[in-house]
Order: C-alpha cells, then structure tokens, then sequence
C-alpha cells in the first residue's frame, strides 16, 4: 500500500515538473474564468466532468464528497454523479484496467486532479478550446496548444470542427457544433473552473482562515499597544 502511494506521488511530482515546462513553451492568449466563488459553474464544471471526462481519465486524489463545498448535499451527489463508484467518501476513479487503456490509446489517460496545478488553468482553458481536424494524426485531431495530442476531441460534436490556418496560424470554425462558440466557452470555462477547485479543493477555506488569522493580529496588535501604553504610563 505504502510503495503504492509512493509511485502515485512520484508521479504527481513529475507530472506537475513536465507540465509547468510544456506550459512554458507554448503561449497562451486567453485566460481562463476561474472564479471559485461561482457555485453553479462549479456545479456545471462538475457535472461535466464526470460526463466527459470520468469516462476515461482518473481524479484518484478527489473524493466525491468534496463537492459539498461547492453547494451539492450527499444526495445529489449520489443522484446524479455517482455513477462510477457506490459510496460519496469514494475517489474519482475510472473502471477502465490501465493495461487496457495502453493498448487501446498507446498510453493510460493520466489522472486529473492535480493538472491545473500542474499546467495552470489558463493552459487548460486555451487545450480545451484549441483541438482542430488533422488528418494526419492518428485520431483526426491535432490541438494547437499541444501539438501531436493523442487525445482525440470528445468535444467535437458541441464545439464543431475547427481547422487550422497554417499562414495566420489561427483556428476557423469549418463546421458548427451543438453550442455556439460562445456557449462552449463558458462549457470550457466551467470546465476548467471546476478543474481547477479539484486541484485545490481547500483553497478557500485557506483563504478564509488567513483572512480571519490576519483580522485578529490586527485587533490583537491594537489591544497589545493599548496594554502597552497603560502599563508605562506611570513608570515614565
């Protein structure tokens, strides 16, 4: 168990290295609507996820009842994402045997609990919305932020097929999806947001505490001053 846990943090720690060094290579235009404070499109962002993205890739470091920070009772959870395990104490975990998944995509799809941290959520914003037709890929797809991606895009049928313009190097939309353009971003965005509260799920509660820890210093340092000030008052 121990020497399972460890080969599973090795592989965060050199997921998280890699993936700050693909993000620097590549630059990135967009920014992504990361807004923790936003309960629906967390929700939104989850619900997804586990549509679209459980289906295949891991959250081994997330468990389902951490989606009651984001507003969801143990009910709803279980209602409506639990599909891939029986318990919401349970991880994010995929059926799918690893060996299987290597021999069917040439490599396992890596787990994403911490890939926000790892690559930011900038450059998973601008993955998202960057896949376009390459018929020279093994899958038909190429993505412009991550260039002979294996992943195929899963997303194609709301997004539609985009297409690259190798003179302007820009991506042009060849044919319509399911959402407008500007409704598979907020779809991305929401996506990404969530992504994003799954590689720190604590975060705001950290935020929180530093903002109560500093609020008491600061009355605290006032009363010590006044303390201060009456005990020398007679002695001076």
């Amino acid at each position: 168990m121990m020497k399972k846990l460890f080969i599973q943090a090795f592989a965060s720690v050199a997921l998280l290295v890699s993936g700050v060094a693909l993000a620097n290579e590549v630059h990135i235009d967009v920014t992504a609507p990361i807004n923790m404070s936003d309960k629906a499109s967390l929700q939104r962002g989850a619900k997804i996820f586990v549509n679209y993205c459980l289906n295949c890739h891991s959250a081994n470091y997330m468990r389902y009842n951490r989606l009651q920070d984001i507003g969801l009772t143990d009910k709803q959870i279980k209602d409506n994402l639990l599909f891939a395990g029986e318990k919401v104490g349970e991880t994010m975990r995929v059926s799918m045997n690893p060996k299987d998944a290597k021999k069917w995509f040439g490599a396992a799809p890596p787990d994403l609990s911490v890939e926000v941290r790892a690559r930011g959520a900038d450059w998973v914003y601008a993955y998202l919305r960057s896949f376009y037709k390459d018929d020279s890929r093994p899958t038909g797809w190429n993505n412009q932020v991550f260039d002979k991606v294996a992943m195929p895009h899963v997303l194609y049928e709301l997004q539609g097929v985009q297409v690259l313009d190798h003179e302007t190097h820009t991506l042009k939309l060849e044919k319509a999806g399911k959402l407008s353009p500007e409704e598979y971003d907020q779809f991305a965005g929401d996506l990404t947001n969530f992504m994003a509260f799954m590689a720190e799920p604590a975060k705001q509660s950290r935020i929180w505490i530093g903002v109560f820890v500093l609020l008491f210093l600061s009355v605290l340092l006032v009363l010590v001053k006044k303390i201060k000030a009456e005990y020398w008052k007679d002695i001076r």
